[in-house]
């Protein structure tokens, strides 16, 4: 069984927030590597992850994690902090709570006025790096997604990490590194988790323990 690309996306509406530094202040100092840039664990609301309620499905903050349903077909949730930043490692534990095993669950990064890279997994078992631009989805240094046993099938528990470093990106699955690729397009924009649907609803996923941290 392979996987393609993405088909159809639900465009979420979010703005980045960025920090201008005045003339008068000093150049900031780079963070070092693994420097906690950003955490949330969702316990409380503050962090400004989008909120919605439609029959399309829910995304909220849900029993101390971060919940996103995707009710229809073929589309898929996408939710930032309303952040900005150039080169990441993005972390997060993601629990499935019901739904098809043909999901799309993952992480996105640079995102920036709808164009992303993207690193998704399936809950049967397959995986994926890719870009969204221009409304389209392309899989990135592969042609279908791959199938990798370190992906924990069923209501289980993946930890997630994305690595955004210059243009290059990797992709990493409870510990396991699964897929790389090169990429200069996008230069920075907000983090963020990603959920969806293929030919059947009701994936049902919950997040926890999201980081960004500087690779």
């Amino acid at each position: 069984m392979t996987r393609s690309a993405v088909l159809f996306f639900v465009a979420l509406s979010a703005s980045l927030a960025c920090q201008a530094v005045g003339p008068s202040k000093p150049e900031p100092t780079a963070p070092a590597s693994g420097s906690i840039l950003f955490a949330d664990d969702f316990s409380s609301r503050a962090a400004g992850w989008d909120r919605l309620q439609t029959a399309e499905g829910v995304m909220d903050y849900d029993a101390g994690g971060y919940r996103m349903l995707v009710n229809a077909l073929q589309t898929n949730f996408w939710s930032t902090p309303h952040k900005s930043f150039t080169d990441v490692r993005i972390e997060v534990d993601a629990g499935k709570l019901g739904g098809p095993e043909e999901n799309r669950v993952g992480l996105i990064c640079r995102y920036s006025a709808s164009d992303y890279y993207f690193f998704m997994i399936t809950h049967d078992g397959y995986y994926g790096i890719g870009i969204f631009s221009g409304g389209q989805a392309v899989l990135l240094g592969q042609s279908e997604m791959q199938f990798n046993a370190a992906i924990h099938t069923g209501v289980n528990i993946n930890h997630l990490r994305a690595d955004c470093a210059a243009d290059q990106l990797t992709f990493y699955v409870n510990g396991q590194q699964l897929a790389s690729a090169q990429d200069a397009m996008l230069k920075e924009g907000d983090i963020g988790l990603l959920t969806g649907t293929f030919g059947e609803p009701g994936v049902d996923m919950i997040f926890d323990n999201f980081v960004v941290l500087e690779p």
